[in-house]
């Protein structure tokens, strides 16, 4: 996968002053306006869950809101990468992680992806 600079979130470079933290607003906007402008295939169920694959297959993301056995485990977030030349590997963020954050750490994902 490739991504052009322009998709990438913002560099925010905080006054020395301003010491202003996200929290969690509870909502994807982020992560699905990131994954929709990278053209990955988004989906969304009748109980508000949503799933999102790269366009090489090989990433998914889920944002499980209303997934039971998500919220025993107390994560709302759940990333599944399968390198062309490793084991896969997951990660999971919890209900409570900015959407922002996880934004983040997919772009960071996908713009080292070619590495």
């Amino acid at each position: 996968m490739s991504i052009s600079a322009t998709l990438l979130p913002a560099v925010v470079r905080p006054a020395a002053n301003d010491h202003h933290w996200l929290s969690s607003d509870h909502c994807a906007g982020p992560v699905l306006d990131l994954l929709g402008a990278l053209g990955w295939a988004i989906v969304d169920t009748p109980e508000a869950n949503v799933h999102a694959t790269s366009p090489d297959g090989r990433v998914y993301v889920g944002w499980l809101p209303e997934d039971p056995a998500a919220w025993k485990r107390d994560i709302v977030w759940h990333i599944r990468v399968q390198p062309a030349d490793g084991d896969s590997w997951v990660q999971e963020f919890g209900l409570h992680t900015p959407s922002e954050a996880v934004a983040g750490f997919l772009a960071a994902l996908v713009a080292h992806s070619s590495r």
